[in-house]
């Protein structure tokens, strides 16, 4: 039976049938957001559940009994059935079921009310008809609870008496009834078109009641924010054919097309948890109709589709239909890669789908959290991943754990280049000082470790071996759980999820590949490392830090030049140090092959590089150590400075790096090579550091013959060097810019102090929205690498410009850094593939 195109123009201001919305061009702000989604299910051909919606702003009308009876007449015709009165007139019949929606997606809206139309001039009947009466009893004790609560204004107390006096809602509806009219004076009613308008009246007096007002402040919601309501036909039928369920159209463990869910026999209840139900396969009636329905969603939302349905007489039709919030990366990539196959839409939409922050649990351990988990303390989320291990609260303690075959949790203070051994060996590390951009972060992150840094509740006393954080104290030995993507610290062991990249993620990739306009380094101080890295897509190597070699069994040799008492000692000192970076060099060039390497000359503070306990081995040491002492040692004789000082240094190191490439070259790889000079802040310093560099490469020409090629550029970490970029390219012929140092000294934060100390407040506070270190900071730091960028390709128009901070690895920052034009990012290891998605974003972003 079909309803004439009178009877639904005179019901459009007061019910609109699904599917006639979108016809008249009626949004969310009329029929809500649930009867937009039925529209859209209609205008898909998708089955849907007959019913109406009842714009925003007239759902009072439905309290008139001539409106309500108009709706519940269309609603029947839509239906094909009727609401049944004392004496059964046919074999077919409904109730009504009443739920609704915002202009908006809300979660707090009042609940559905099912079996509208319920009394006890027909539950006998339908009762025979389905052929159990619980579910049926269940619902219809809610209904009239709400209704008598909302709409009737009967005692809540009572009505709880009610509730605690009849367990069974058999017994229940009954005693509600009595309760109503005792409490009203009237019996509850049972026409339906008078129940309708009770059911409306509810609802409505539910969204205006305090409780409603605070769901809409805590939402930021106008006060006067509406709901429509939508009246929906229950069918009812046999216990045996008839049900409801959800599903859900992939696997979220596997990310695979795998329709799943539950489905319960009987009436559709208003309760939201109805119990565990059955698997989908006890459908009535199969469900072949989901594959259809989920092919026709899962490329209208492109999303992961989530589904309710009812089935009747062997039929399945929607009751909403929409995707599926946080389905995870696992479901999301696999969509994307099927959908962009199968031709429903472009690979760069595909790309789009993956969002890069979200990648990240796809390429890291995950802790598997129940809630139940006692955390101990919380920190800055310094380095992704996850890991379970006993707490070790020194170096020697680390290794010495490490070496007997036991996971170890570095717990410390803070740490230093002499720690990079423990480090290493460690599962994880936590300190209670530092942020993001400090010792214990950069190393944790490019050997892929875990960490938590500035977990300022931690209180570590090596004198007792413990470790204190509000009323818990462990001992040295015990074991904890760190999630180093959220910066919570357990107490005990947590399960952990390892990484499992798919063949998809790859394919996407690739496409985000073909798409973006950065090239992507990595930023790798060794063989393995800038291996792991080209594993997972570098191009070449963006920052090789060379103090970072100098550690471990080599720390002595750089510490012996820092305190060399005479020349001929530091000329030995000098010619250990260079020997050892040949060998590294040569390791490293071998695995970068024919890709670009840029070769960062010592740049660390000198403070770093002596004992952190004091010990010096004699006096005289100790007096020269002494006197290297500085206050601001991030500030001092560091990077080209200390090359201005030591005249040897930069040449031995660019000297032990030419030799390198001679050898591999020999075996047939030709590294393209970038020696590029740290903390410039004047061109002249820029220019003797150059003058340096060549003259180390004049001196293998002369030995072997051989002509090394190779660029030499400049850091760019201070403000004049950002300020005078385009006098530093007069002799650079790059320009890399350093923002974590930009960052600090623009700033004038200390990247180490700033996330314990005062970050936190300023946040809380909105005085910044994220930390400087973590996010580039556009309107500052982003002001002089846009300046800097204009200014080096005014001067030198094949200028390269890249960022090997630790922002080349966010995405945020890499948008900023698309957008002004730079030629590379370069990052951590395993930081590269969330930087190659995030330069496709920023690529799609910016065209």
């Amino acid at each position: 039976m079909t309803v004439s195109d009178t009877t639904v123009q005179a019901l459009t201001r007061s019910a609109v049938p699904y599917g006639q919305g979108r016809a008249r061009g009626l949004g969310a702000d009329v029929m809500g957001v649930h009867g937009v989604e039925m529209d859209n299910l209609v205008a898909l051909g998708l089955p849907v559940v007959p019913g109406l919606t009842v714009p925003i702003g007239s759902g009072a009308g439905l309290q008139n009994r001539e409106t309500a009876d108009t709706v519940i007449d269309l609603l029947e015709k839509l239906a094909v059935r009727g609401i049944w009165p004392a004496v059964r007139q046919e074999r077919r019949p409904m109730l009504m079921h009443l739920r609704c929606s915002a202009p908006v997606p809300v979660s707090a809206l009042p609940p559905a009310i099912s079996v509208i139309g319920l009394s006890n001039r027909n539950i006998d009947a339908l009762v025979d008809v389905i052929g159990r009466d619980r579910d049926i009893y269940d619902s219809w004790a809610a209904n009239l609870r709400f209704v008598a609560e909302e709409a009737l204004d009967v005692d809540a107390d009572d009505l709880d008496d009610v509730e605690d006096d009849h367990p069974d809602s058999r017994t229940r509806v009954p005693a509600l009834l009595d309760l109503i009219e005792n409490s009203t004076g009237a019996a509850f009613p049972v026409d339906p078109a008078e129940q309708l308008g009770l059911a409306a009246k509810a609802m409505l007096n539910r969204w205006a009641s305090p409780r409603g007002r605070r769901a809409r402040s805590a939402l930021s919601l106008p006060e006067d924010t509406g709901i429509a309501l939508h009246v929906r036909a229950l069918r009812l039928g046999s216990w045996n054919e008839s049900g409801y369920g959800s599903a859900i159209s992939r696997d979220l463990e596997t990310g695979r097309y795998a329709p799943h869910g539950v489905f319960h026999l009987g009436v559709r209840r208003a309760d939201p948890n109805p119990g565990p139900g059955d698997p989908l396969t006890q459908t009535p009636g199969g469900t072949q109709i989901l594959d259809q329905i989920f092919a026709t969603l899962e490329p209208h939302l492109r999303a992961v589709a989530e589904v309710e349905f009812e089935v009747r007489d062997r039929q399945l039709a929607l009751l909403s239909a929409g995707p599926l919030e946080h389905p995870g990366p696992r479901a999301i990539t696999h969509l994307a890669v099927d959908l962009a196959n199968a031709g429903s839409m472009e690979r760069s939409d595909a790309v789009r789908m993956l969002k890069p922050d979200l990648m990240q649990d796809l390429l890291h351990a995950q802790l598997t959290l129940t809630g139940r988990e006692q955390l101990l303390a919380h920190g800055l989320p310094a380095s992704p991943g996850a890991a379970v291990g006993e707490i070790a609260l020194s170096s020697d303690a680390a290794l010495r754990l490490a070496a007997e075959g036991r996971n170890v949790v570095l717990v410390s203070a803070e740490t230093t280049p002499a720690d990079v051994p423990a480090l290493l060996a460690a599962t994880a590390v936590i300190t209670s000082n530092g942020g993001l951009a400090s010792h214990a972060a950069v190393v944790a992150r490019g050997a892929g470790r875990p960490a938590v840094c500035g977990a300022t509740t931690l209180r570590i006393d090596t004198a007792s071996s413990t470790v204190t954080a509000g009323d818990f104290t462990l001992h040295e030995g015990d074991v904890v759980s760190v999630n180093g993507r959220t910066g919570d610290v357990y107490i005990g062991s947590v399960p952990i999820r390892p990484a499992e990249p798919s063949d998809e993620l790859e394919v996407l990739l690739g496409w985000a590949d073909d798409i973006r306009r950065l090239r992507v380094r990595t930023n790798a101080d060794n063989a393995e490392d800038a291996a792991t890295a080209f594993r997972l897509g570098a191009e070449g190597i963006g920052l090789c830090r060379t103090e970072h070699q100098f550690l471990g069994d080599q720390l002595p040799l750089v510490q012996r030049l820092v305190l060399a008492d005479d020349e001929a000692e530091e000329i030995e000192a000098i010619a250990a140090l260079t020997a050892a970076q040949e060998s590294d060099f040569t390791a490293l060039l071998r695995v970068v092959g024919d890709r670009p390497i840029t070769v960062r000359l010592l740049d660390a503070p000198l403070h770093e590089f002596l004992p952190s306990d004091g010990s010096y081995g004699d006096p005289a040491r100790a007096e020269r150590a002494a006197a290297a002492h500085e206050s601001n040692p991030m500030l001092g004789l560091r990077g080209v400075r200390f090359a201005m000082v030591q005249t040897r240094l930069y040449p031995a190191q660019a000297e032990a790096l030419f030799r390198a490439w001679v050898t591999v070259n020999a075996e047939g790889r030709s590294p393209k090579l970038e020696v590029m000079i740290p903390l410039v802040s004047l061109p002249g310093e820029l220019a003797e550091a150059i003058a340096q560099v060549d003259r180390a490469a004049r001196t293998v020409f002369e030995d072997t013959g051989i002509q090394v090629p190779y660029d030499v550029g400049s850091m760019v970490e201070t403000p004049r060097a950002a300020l005078l970029a385009g006098h530093l390219t007069a002799d650079a012929q790059f320009l890399s810019f350093g923002t974590n140092d930009l960052t600090q000294l623009t700033y004038g934060f200390s990247r180490d102090d700033v996330e314990k100390a005062m970050l936190a407040h300023y946040l809380d506070h909105g005085l910044v929205t994220d930390s400087p270190f973590a996010v580039l900071d556009r309107d500052g730091v982003g002001a002089l690498v846009s300046m800097a960028a204009d200014a080096a390709r005014a001067a030198r128009p094949n200028v390269k410009l890249g960022v090997c901070g630790e922002h080349g690895g966010d995405p945020r920052s890499i948008s900023f850094i698309d957008s002004v034009g730079l030629h590379y990012v370069s990052c951590s290891p395993r930081r590269v593939p969330v930087a190659r998605l995030a330069a496709a974003h920023a690529t799609l972003e910016h065209r």
